[in-house]
């Protein structure tokens, strides 16, 4: 059976798709695309599973890079189908899809505290939750309580301690577990210092970020003992350019879209980067955003 079997026999909008279209950095080619509903996702990803075929889940697609030209591959969309966000005392249940910025806002409405770290963060619940995103000191692990998913065929449930959250990695990186949705254990608070905190924050993005350009935030896992952004720059890779990509001159951790990177472009300041940074520091720079080719 064949991704378009399984998404006609569950009703689900489907086409070819250019996928810069779709992601953050806007590179990436043309593949098949699929939009699931709160109401087929789970019986469409153990089809696609039972049938063996290739598929990769994107939300965003903020921290992403996806190749270029013809793909072989078949992305499922978890949008706004998939974003109900509801408010049980001091937890909040979203769906994969749900933006975690507008989860953030749920929170500061509700007057409930420990999720403003995420506030900016441009990803899903569900990326967020598969990469354990982070930021300003906070990480989703702080606060994720369960996740529904599919795994091995079915509806499970996972409490948060039996997903292997560390820096950028859980487990579902590691196995086929797709999050479904998520639940966050929050604290009661205050609106007005939650609302300046995520006013703070955002601050901190907009001056030291490059937000103007296109880009999959940030690009390289921070080393242990360093950070990628220093070593960058040491090494006087600040606006290194190849094609339509660079070092961002702003942040130096940032690889950007100028206006016409290509996928190739990307790579090659990625690949000159860890490079010429293992070469004159001994550190083995690692890509945070999933490659997919």
């Amino acid at each position: 059976m064949t991704a378009e079997n399984i998404f006609d026999r569950y009703g689900v909008k489907y086409g070819k798709e250019r996928m810069s279209q779709h992601t953050t950095f806007g590179v990436g080619g043309n593949a098949l695309m699929a939009e699931l509903g709160a109401e087929n996702a789970a019986q469409v990803l153990i089809a696609l599973e039972n049938e063996n075929i290739a598929f990769t889940l994107i939300g965003k697609g903020s921290n992403m890079l996806v190749a270029d030209g013809e793909l072989d591959r078949v992305f499922v969309h978890m949008g706004r189908e998939i974003s109900d966000i509801q408010v049980t005392g001091s937890s909040i249940i979203c769906g994969a899809g749900a933006p975690l910025s507008a989860v953030c806002v749920k929170a500061r409405d509700m007057s409930l505290t420990g999720l403003e770290f995420a506030y900016g963060i441009p990803a899903s619940v569900g990326g967020a939750v598969y990469m354990n995103a982070g930021a300003y000191g906070g990480e989703i692990k702080d606060v994720l309580a369960s996740v529904t998913a599919v795994c091995g065929g079915e509806i499970r449930k996972f409490s948060a301690d039996e997903l292997d959250l560390g820096y950028r990695h859980s487990r579902l990186m590691d196995e086929r577990i797709f999050c479904l949705s998520a639940e966050f254990a929050l604290a009661p608070g205050n609106s007005d210092e939650i609302t300046a905190r995520m006013d703070e924050l955002m601050g901190k993005r907009r001056d030291k970020q490059p937000l103007e350009y296109r880009s999959a935030g940030s690009t390289f896992k921070r080393p242990r003992g360093a950070y990628a952004a220093a070593l960058i720059e040491q090494c006087g890779l600040k606006g290194y350019t190849a094609g339509g990509a660079q070092v961002s001159r702003k942040h130096s951790g940032f690889v950007i879209n100028t206006g016409d990177a290509t996928f190739d472009d990307v790579m090659a300041v990625i690949d000159h980067v860890r490079r010429t940074v293992k070469q004159q520091t001994g550190y083995d720079l690692e890509v945070e955003p999933e490659i997919v080719s």
